[in-house]
């Protein structure tokens, strides 16, 4: 063991929240961890790093005063009267449901609401579908968000899309192009009693609610519950753990409904893209394995292209690569699971911060990595879209223009 294990080990798992990696034994020499300490051991955990000799600094002194901010101060139903729906905000899912309904009703021509399937607790789960009337068969873009429920970056980002797509397919040559022979599949909450539970309940809440040893301790990690290497690595069998993959493969009725839609869908997708939080990454099959995928130079090609793309408005930078590789293992992730079911292309998008802000990023963030975000995706797309329907691009564009151990330390203080 490290000194760094020997450090976390002195202290009970149930008091510190490990942020990154997600496991203690994907902790190693000369990489970042970083712990959310409640305010009472922070002293204590300070004391005992300091006796190990272990750099540290801390990111958010106060967590809880980060979750406040990130809360809405009034309901956006007023805000919505007066002035539409607010995409620099945070939404319950309330909202977010009264969103899908409205932006159907309001864009008929190209929007449609369809029933996935339900949750755990009953909750009816509905994907938009954005599609060009056509007399031709499309192929499909799927993405999904808010698989973990405290990273609302991700379901803030798929509302984002929606809204950029629509208003500007007219205008803009590319969104125009891929239209013409692509249909997007849109998932804004794929967790939605985990959602739920983040904003009522627990704001850093990660897993769904299905209860487990009687009630004893509820939620499984709906992106390790599918069925690729599930089970095998980077996984916890502790239900109580943040990192639980369940009882099964495809245990949970969430993970279920999205697997049982895309098999039945899946000679039609050409790409499955699935947006969480943090670390600034896009990832590339495999998790499990450093085997690469048949097709890896490309799919590493494209996400790097993708990557500069979102550079060129912020500066923002993205590292980019299999999970195995450059993040941690893990097993039972919904890109592995696409990838190895036939989609040529799969990413996972880990968006904003690096670890300052890490699952709580502040609003005014959101605009930023919404719009960074868009370039990469969108780069994504336009590339599968000339792929594959290359005579269309043509024909459409022709006439246009150290070893050293570093800790961060998160100190919590919820109360």
């Amino acid at each position: 063991m490290t000194e760094l294990d020997l450090c976390i080990s002195s202290f009970s798992s149930a008091q510190l929240d490990l942020w990154k990696p997600l496991l203690p034994e994907d902790i190693g020499a000369g990489e970042e961890v970083h712990i959310r300490v409640p305010a009472p051991l922070v002293q204590e955990v300070k004391d005992s790093l300091d006796q190990h000799l272990i750099s540290y600094k801390i990111l958010i002194p106060d967590v809880q005063k980060l979750v406040d901010e990130s809360m809405p101060r009034e309901r956006s139903t007023q805000r919505q009267e007066q002035g539409g729906y607010i995409y620099t905000k945070y939404h319950p899912m309330e909202e977010i449901d009264q969103w899908m309904t409205q932006i159907q009703k309001n864009n008929s021509e190209l929007v449609t609401q369809h029933y996935l399937g339900k949750t755990f607790e009953n909750r009816a789960m509905y994907y938009l579908q954005i599609s060009q009337p056509s007399n031709k068969a499309k192929k499909i873009i799927w993405m999904d968000c808010g698989i973990h429920a405290r990273e609302w970056i991700s379901p803030a980002f798929c509302q984002w899309f929606v809204k950029e797509i629509l208003q500007n397919y007219k205008s803009d040559p590319k969104i125009s192009r891929f239209l013409q022979n692509l249909d997007l599949y849109v998932l804004p909450v794929l967790n939605i009693d985990g959602y739920i539970y983040s904003w009522e309940k627990e704001r850093l809440w990660r897993k769904n609610r299905s209860p487990y040893m009687n009630g004893t301790c509820y939620g499984t990690d709906l992106n390790r519950n599918f069925n690729s290497s599930w089970g095998s690595i980077g996984v916890s069998y502790n239900c109580s753990s943040e990192i639980f993959c369940g009882s099964a493969p495809e245990s949970e009725p969430e993970t279920r409904a999205v697997a049982h839609f895309i098999e039945q869908k899946k000679s039609d997708i050409l790409c499955y893209l699935t947006i969480h939080s943090y670390g600034q990454y896009i990832l590339t099959p495999y998790g499990s394995t450093t085997k690469p995928p048949s097709n890896s130079e490309e799919l590493m090609n494209v996400a790097e292209k993708a990557a500069a793309a979102l550079m060129g408005k912020y500066g923002t930078s993205y590292k980019v690569g299999p999970t195995s590789l450059i993040l941690y293992n893990n097993s039972g992730s919904s890109r592995d699971w696409a990838h190895m079911i036939g989609i040529p292309f799969s990413y996972t998008f880990e968006l904003r911060d690096k670890g300052t802000h890490g699952f709580v990023l502040p609003v005014d963030q959101i605009e930023p990595t919404c719009e960074e975000t868009m370039l990469a995706v969108t780069t994504i797309i336009d590339y599968i879209d000339q792929k594959y329907f290359p005579g269309e691009a043509v024909m459409l564009t022709s006439g246009s223009l150290g070893l050293s151990l570093c800790l961060s330390v998160l100190a919590w203080s919820i109360s």
